[in-house]
């Protein structure tokens, strides 16, 4: 005598994937948890001390070399004086909107600037150096430079992901950063006479 059929399994559904990302409600009821923090959310993982640590230094390296481009801009003198002084007064200006983007973020992040003059060399990753002449000046401007790319790309890499909004601010900035240096490196290169 045959046996009976078992009865078919049902197929097995297979075990749900929590999902990565927040539900409505988790969301909703986040955003009500400490607004006096505004843009800071309770899913901002980054260590906010140290970020606001690191773009005041990063603020008092784009004063220093805003200083520095503007002296330089004003100084400058000789037969390539009015060619070069064009690039120091955009680069003053770039760095001063770059100094700009900082401080805001700072206080985004519940900080506050560190514009103390008295400081301000002292925090600042790039040094305060006149050169004598105009091919003294733009050496000077391309070593400033070339250290803001290092530490840029320093902080970019400290942050990660723990902060995206600041490291794609950093990351344009650094874009310009190299632009500079390879404008100065380009002048240095075609340079005539001592």
């Amino acid at each position: 005598m045959p046996k009976p059929a078992k009865p078919a399994k049902a197929p097995r559904k297979p075990a749900a994937t929590p999902s990565p990302l927040s539900s409505t409600q988790t969301l909703r009821a986040n955003a009500r948890k400490r607004i006096e923090d505004g843009a800071i959310t309770p899913g901002y993982s980054a260590d906010r001390k140290r970020i606001i640590s690191l773009l005041n230094a990063a603020l008092a390296t784009e004063w220093v070399c805003v200083l520095r481009y503007y002296r330089h801009y004003f100084m400058a003198k000789g037969m390539l004086a009015d060619a070069v002084k064009g690039e120091f007064l955009e680069h003053a200006q770039q760095e001063l909107a770059h100094a700009n983007r900082i401080a805001e973020r700072i206080v985004q992040l519940g900080g506050e600037p560190d514009l103390d003059p008295d400081t301000l060399t002292a925090r600042a990753h790039a040094e305060y150096k006149e050169g004598r002449d105009l091919r003294e000046m733009v050496k000077e401007d391309l070593i400033a430079e070339r250290i803001a790319i290092d530490s840029y790309r320093e902080m970019i890499g400290f942050i990660g992901d723990s902060d995206t909004t600041t490291k794609r601010m950093l990351e344009q900035i650094l874009e310009q950063e190299e632009e500079h240096a390879d404008e100065f490196a380009d002048l240095l290169d075609g340079w005539i006479g001592k």
